[in-house]
C-alpha cells in the first residue's frame, strides 16, 4: 500500500506532457472570417488536439506569407489568387488547408446609383485595394460586356472602399467582400449591389488559406491544426447562435452589428473539410492567370497545394 501511495504522488508530481506550440498568423485584425480558428481556440478544440496556438494579426496584411517563407511563422491566413503569384515569384509556400471555401471579392455598387450592369461602368471610376490579381479580374469581368480598363478610371483607394463608394469618390470598387462592406453599406442606411467574380467570367477559387512553408511543414501539427478548426466549424454550423456569442466574447470589439451581420454571412462560406483539396480550382486559376500574364506559364497543383485531407 505504502508503494502504491509513493507512486501515485510521485505521478501526480509529474508535470503534464506540454502543448506543442504553433503560431498563426491572421491576414487582418480578428473579424468573423476566422471563426472557426477563434472558436476553436476558445472552446478548447486546439488544446483537445494537444496544441497551444499563437494568434497573432499583423501590422501589415502583406506580411503574414513572407514570415512564414522566411521560417518566423508556422502557418498564416492567405489568399488562394495572391499564393499564385507568390509562388511564381519565388515564395516557397504551399497551401496546407483552406479557410473560407468560396471567393468573398465582388465589385460593389450602389443600388440606387449610375452603375444597373457591368456594361454602365463605361467612363466611370472604379476603386481598388490591391494591384495585380484585381486588374485582371477586372479586365474578366468587362470583357463579356466589349469593355477593356481603357474604358473606365481605376482609382486606388487603399483600404477605404465602401468608404469612397458612399462618398461619391468612385462609382464602384473592386475587392470588396460580400459579407463585410456590403453590410457596412447597409448600416450607413445605403443598399448595395455586388456583382461576383466567379459569375462574371472568373474561375472560381479558395479566398481564405493556410500556407506553410514548402521545405518543411510540419505535417503533424497542421493535421491537428486543420481537425480542431474542422470541429471548430462543424460546431459553427450546428449551433449557429451559440458560437456567435463564443465569437462575440472573445474580444469587446468584435460585439458589434457590422460583425454580427457578417457572421451570419460568412458561415456558409467555412470550409466544411479544411484538409481536403480542390486540385481543379488551383489548375483553373493558374491557367487563368497565365492566360492573361500574370504568370509565365500555368503551375502543376502539387507546387501550390498540399493534399493534407488525403493523408
Amino acid at each position: 500500500m505504502k508503494r502504491l501511495l509513493l507512486a501515485a504522488l510521485a505521478l501526480a508530481a509529474t508535470p503534464a506532457h506540454a502543448a506543442d506550440r504553433l503560431t498563426l498568423l491572421l491576414d487582418w485584425f480578428v473579424n468573423p472570417d476566422h471563426g472557426p480558428i477563434i472558436i476553436a481556440q476558445d472552446k478548447g478544440f486546439f488544446a483537445a488536439e494537444g496544441l497551444e496556438v499563437d494568434i497573432i494579426a499583423p501590422a501589415d496584411p502583406a506580411d503574414p506569407p513572407k514570415m512564414v517563407a522566411a521560417g518566423k511563422a508556422d502557418l498564416a491566413v492567405s489568399y488562394q489568387p495572391q499564393l499564385h503569384l507568390q509562388v511564381a515569384e519565388g515564395l516557397p509556400l504551399i497551401r496546407v488547408g483552406t479557410l473560407i471555401a468560396t471567393p468573398l471579392n465582388c465589385l460593389l455598387t450602389r443600388a440606387d446609383g449610375p452603375v444597373q450592369s457591368i456594361a454602365d461602368l463605361k467612363g466611370r471610376k472604379v476603386g481598388f485595394s490591391v494591384a495585380g490579381v484585381e486588374e485582371v479580374v477586372m479586365d474578366a469581368m468587362l470583357r463579356p460586356h466589349g469593355l477593356t480598363r481603357a474604358d473606365l478610371e481605376m482609382v486606388n483607394v487603399n483600404w477605404s472602399l465602401s468608404p469612397a463608394l458612399l462618398s461619391g469618390q468612385v462609382d464602384a470598387v473592386l475587392g470588396a467582400f460580400r459579407n463585410f462592406e456590403l453590410n457596412q453599406m447597409k448600416i450607413e442606411g445605403v443598399e448595395g449591389r455586388c456583382f461576383f467574380v466567379e459569375e462574371e467570367g472568373v474561375p472560381t477559387y479558395d479566398e481564405l488559406i493556410y500556407v506553410a512553408h514548402r521545405d518543411h511543414p510540419d505535417r503533424d501539427r497542421i493535421a491537428r491544426f486543420l481537425r480542431a478548426t474542422e470541429r471548430a466549424t462543424e460546431y459553427i454550423v450546428n449551433h449557429p447562435t451559440e458560437s456567435w456569442q463564443v465569437f462575440a466574447a472573445h474580444a469587446p470589439e468584435l460585439n458589434d452589428d457590422l460583425n454580427r451581420m457578417a457572421w451570419g454571412d460568412t458561415l456558409p462560406r467555412f470550409a466544411l473539410r479544411p484538409a481536403a483539396l480542390d486540385h481543379r480550382r488551383y489548375r483553373d486559376f493558374s491557367a487563368f492567370l497565365a492566360e492573361n500574364g500574370m504568370i509565365p506559364a500555368p503551375q502543376p497543383v502539387a507546387d501550390l497545394a498540399l493534399d493534407t485531407g488525403a493523408e
